[in-house]
């Protein structure tokens, strides 16, 4: 809701309005608290799928390398935020855009570094170095490209994203992969705390009001830390021991992990970065609608889009992972009414104040795998939600049922069965069994390509009865039951 103390309704809807200081840190940090979490899970779950992470052997010495993946999402998202608030040259919307690690990417990330250890990462980073260059590129071309991407399209993919995900939330909950096969994997004590951020979680969400419900998975991920702590399954001086063994200040390493071309990394980068750049119009729209009234320009998302390609591929560069503009922000500054650009300002310094003090990353390590799958329970299942959300502006016809009955079967079967495609070479294996980017490119190619009307004749034999209803409410009243 609008605090006018803040400043007059004409000043809330201005992007270059500065509040006053004591009163736009508060709001800054709390930009920031609504993004944290979502933020640093990309960097754990890669570094867990890759081998290096928890459960791992490098759990004896601290795990570094999650560590350092971890503080560079801090660090990362913080700069690629600048780039949107502040802006240089054609670079950024200069609007109240928070940039974060994407989501999007980790259906595409985890069968590249499946298995293969840091090994991997000169690979991986390399595809995010050479994608985020393509995105910013993207940039001049993204009102020409939005026409091959309708909700059909974006609704199905962000969709796919979530169902990519949501078998990671369980696992964590259970007690991580590495326990897969022990007693302990899906006891009662790991889905305990799980479910205590979740309820703590969903109460915050929908009986607390401003700065609480907006942190309302970060509180909920600290109240199950502290319920972790209490039944032992972290101890005091494992946590004393992870931050003494952390510096205090550290800058990052340019091409820390190497730089190696891998084709299928660079074809999956380049491709999500459509679906990316889309997702970008789309929360810039939303913040100018929400926080001025009025309809984003050409050339705020143009930088807008300038700034998630080059955020992206600079954080490539240190060992970051792809940087996007964090949706959940545009529905905290329609709540809020302050569309200050320098309120955003303020929350991506404290990001890259974190990003460059490791003990920071040391903390979050320490938080049990369990906790972590209560908190990613719930983000990756409002990721479905949000796909859903989007399939609802689709006209349900036959010719679009089709379309989405084809492009999800493929995707999500290779996906749940990716030895279907083990003959294929190992780029293109990759690619496919990743689901996302079979089912994003049939439907993008079904939609371009197939007439607009299909009649009923033509899916009749397979609908088994479960025909659209508004594709019968059209039927002649002679030929209706």
């Amino acid at each position: 809701m609008t605090d006018n103390s803040i400043g007059t309704p004409e000043q809330l809807r201005d992007p270059n309005y500065t509040p006053a200081l004591h009163k736009a840190i508060p709001l800054g940090i709390q930009h920031v608290l609504a993004m944290f979490v979502s933020n640093v899970t990309p960097a754990i779950i890669i570094a867990g799928a890759a081998g290096f992470g928890f459960g791992s052997d490098a759990g004896a010495q601290g795990f570094p390398d999650m560590t350092y993946m971890i503080q560079m999402s801090m660090l990362f998202a913080g700069i690629a935020t600048l780039f949107q608030t502040i802006g240089m040259g054609a670079i950024g919307a200069r609007l109240p855009i928070v940039q974060g690690t994407s989501f999007a990417f980790i259906p595409i990330m985890i069968p590249l570094v499946a298995g293969k250890g840091v090994e991997a990462l000169p690979a991986l980073f390399g595809g995010v170095l050479l994608g985020g260059l393509f995105h910013a590129v993207l940039g001049i071309f993204i009102g020409r490209i939005r026409f091959a991407l309708p909700p059909l399209v974006t609704g199905l993919v962000v969709t796919m994203i979530g169902l990519a995900l949501v078998k990671v939330g369980i696992q964590y909950a259970a007690g991580g992969v590495p326990a897969i096969g022990k007693p302990e994997y899906g006891s009662l004590l790991n889905w305990s705390a799980a479910l205590v951020v979740i309820f703590v979680t969903l109460g915050l969400k929908f009986y607390a009001r401003g700065i609480m419900a907006v942190s309302a998975v970060v509180i909920g991920i600290a109240a199950g830390y502290v319920f972790a702590l209490l039944l032992g399954m972290i101890t005091v001086d494992g946590i004393a021991t992870s931050v003494s063994r952390s510096a205090s200040f550290a800058l990052p390493m340019p091409f820390k992990y190497g730089f190696d071309f891998s084709l299928a990394a660079v074809i999956g980068f380049c491709l999500m970065a459509f679906v990316s750049a889309v997702e970008t119009v789309g929360d810039v729209s939303g913040i100018t609608k929400g926080g001025a009234g009025r309809e984003a320009t050409d050339k705020e998302i143009q930088g807008a889009t300038y700034a998630d390609g080059f955020g992206t591929a600079i954080a490539g560069i240190f060992g970051g992972l792809p940087n996007t503009s964090f949706s959940q922000n545009v529905g905290l500054i329609a709540m809020t009414g302050v569309m200050s650009r320098h309120v955003v300002t303020i929350g991506a310094f404290f990001l890259i104040l974190c990003g460059l003090v490791p003990k920071v990353g040391a903390v979050i390590r320490t938080i049990p795998i369990e906790v972590l799958g209560g908190g990613v329970i719930v983000m990756f299942g409002m990721v479905v939600a949000a796909g859903i959300s989007m399939l609802s502006d689709v006209n349900w016809n036959r010719r679009n049922m089709v379309i989405f009955a084809i492009s999800l079967s493929i995707g999500l079967g290779l996906q749940l069965d990716p030895k279907a495609v083990q003959y294929l070479p190992d780029s293109v294996r990759i690619l496919m069994t990743s689901g996302l980017l079979p089912a994003a490119l049939i439907a993008i190619v079904l939609n371009l390509v197939l007439p607009e009307e299909l009649s009923a004749e033509a899916t009749e034999e397979v609908s088994g009865g479960m025909a659209s209803q508004d594709d019968a409410s059209l039927e002649p009243a002679s030929n209706q039951a």
